[in-house]
C-alpha cells in the first residue's frame, strides 16, 4: 500500500511538472492553483506515506519527528504559500520560467516537510502525532483563509486582462475566484481531513489501550 502511494505521488508530480498543467499555470491563476494543490495536497502526502516507514539516520529521524517539528513545518508552509502568492512574486512566476520552477520546488519542499513530520511513525510518539494533527488543522485554517480572500476579493490581484484556462476564456476576476475555490475545495479539505484522521487514531480505544499497556 505504501509503495503504491509513493508511486502514485511520484507519477502525479511528474505529470504536473512535465505535462501541460504547470506550463499553463503561468497565464492562468486557476491552472496555477491546480498545480499548487496537486503538489502540496495530493502528491506530497502520497509521497510522505510511501516514505514514512523507510529507515533513516537516527539524528535525522529525531529532528524530523520531534514533537515540535510539525508546528515548525506548518509555519514554514504558511510563509512559503503566502509569500509566493504576493502579487509581485506571482507576477514574476507568470513571466519567468525559472521563478515558476523555484516556486513549485519550494511548494514541494514545504509540503513534504509538513506531511513527513506529521505522519512519520518513527518511535510511534503520541506527542508527535498530536502536534502533527494540530499542525495539519492549522494549515487547513490558513488555506481556508487564503481561499476565502481570493474568492471574495473585490478586485483581481494578479492582473486585469482575460486569460485562457484549458481552452476556456476567463476574466481576471473569474480566474481568481475559481482559483480560490480550488484552494478551499482541495487544500483546506485535505489538510482538515489529515488532521482529523490523526486525532481519530489517537483517540481510538485500541490505541489508548496500547498506550496504557
Amino acid at each position: 500500500m505504501r509503495r503504491l502511494a509513493l508511486l502514485s505521488g511520484m507519477a502525479l508530480l511528474a505529470l504536473i511538472l512535465t505535462g501541460s498543467l504547470l506550463p499553463g499555470s503561468q497565464g492562468s491563476f486557476t491552472a496555477h492553483m491546480l498545480a499548487h494543490m496537486g503538489i502540496v495536497a495530493i502528491a506530497a502526502p502520497l509521497i510522505a506515506m510511501g516514505l514514512s516507514t523507510l529507515r533513516i539516520h537516527r539524528s535525522a529521524a529525531a529532528l524530523l519527528f520531534a514533537p515540535a517539528t510539525p508546528l515548525i513545518a506548518s509555519f514554514v508552509e504558511f510563509v512559503v504559500v503566502w509569500t509566493w502568492h504576493a502579487p509581485i512574486l506571482r507576477a514574476l512566476a507568470r513571466t519567468d520560467v525559472a521563478a515558476l520552477l523555484l516556486e513549485q520546488a519550494t511548494f514541494l519542499a514545504a509540503g513534504l516537510f509538513l506531511w513527513l513530520s506529521c505522519i512519520g511513525q518513527y518511535g510511534g510518539r503520541d506527542q508527535t502525532a498530536l502536534s502533527g494533527a494540530f499542525a495539519l488543522l492549522l494549515t487547513s485554517v490558513h488555506m481556508t483563509l487564503m481561499g476565502v480572500l481570493l474568492a471574495l476579493s473585490p478586485r483581481p490581484l494578479y492582473g486585469r486582462g482575460s486569460v485562457v484556462c484549458f481552452g476556456n476564456p476567463l476574466s481576471a476576476e473569474q480566474d481568481q475566484v475559481l482559483g480560490g475555490v480550488i484552494m478551499l475545495a482541495v487544500g483546506a479539505v485535505v489538510y482538515l481531513t489529515g488532521g482529523v484522521t490523526l486525532l481519530a487514531r489517537l483517540l481510538a480505544p485500541g490505541h489508548q489501550r496500547k498506550a496504557e499497556g
